[in-house]
């Protein structure tokens, strides 16, 4: 929210943040703006003015998890093994993703863009968060050189919209983000 603004702007703007974080977590990404409005006791044109996308919304709604999920990976960045360390990271952005409605849909981006993550500000985050934790595993031959934050995001984020309606959203996730850390070969 911009300091500049009036009064009644930022009282507005904390009001529709706060159903809409209400609304998102009932609804998913896809709650009703018309609804977030009425609730808030403001019109559709000041949700807009405030929030010019759902994009927008969500990532504001999500704003204070991706701040927890940053501090929580420099908290990790050079404790334990390098790879322990990322996959605990990367575990916990699945729990958030799984958890928090509209979380992995604030994270995804609109693949027409031509510079998708830094056009999204909570998938640039951690992407710059996970950086120094993915850099030391690969470094330490824990992880593929060529993988980067971006396709880890993005595996994330399709665990995650993928079981989304599973009868247990969060043991199908996990189940499938081990699967892709163990790939397909049988165990030996």
């Amino acid at each position: 929210m911009p300091d500049g603004q009036r009064a009644d702007a930022r009282r507005n703007y904390t009001r529709i943040l706060a159903v809409a974080q209400r609304e998102v977590a009932a609804h998913g990404a896809d709650a009703s703006l018309e609804q977030i409005a009425r609730t808030a006791g403001v019109g559709s044109a000041t949700v807009r003015r405030h929030f010019p996308t759902r994009q927008a919304l969500l990532e504001a709604v999500s704003r204070e998890r991706i701040e927890a999920l940053r501090v929580r990976a420099h908290e990790l960045t050079g404790q334990g093994e390098s790879r322990d360390a990322l996959l605990e990271w990367l575990g916990d952005v699945l729990t958030y993703c799984v958890c928090a409605r509209g979380l992995a849909t604030a994270l995804s981006y609109d693949a027409a863009g031509a510079d998708p993550v830094h056009n999204n500000s909570c998938s640039a985050t951690l992407e710059e968060a996970a950086g120094p934790l993915l850099l030391r595993a690969a470094r330490d031959g824990a992880v593929a050189q060529d993988v980067t934050t971006l396709d880890l995001i993005t595996l994330l984020v399709g665990i995650a919209l993928a079981t989304e309606h599973a009868p247990d959203p969060a043991a199908r996730a996990r189940q499938l983000f081990d699967l892709s850390v163990a790939g397909l070969s049988p165990r030996r």
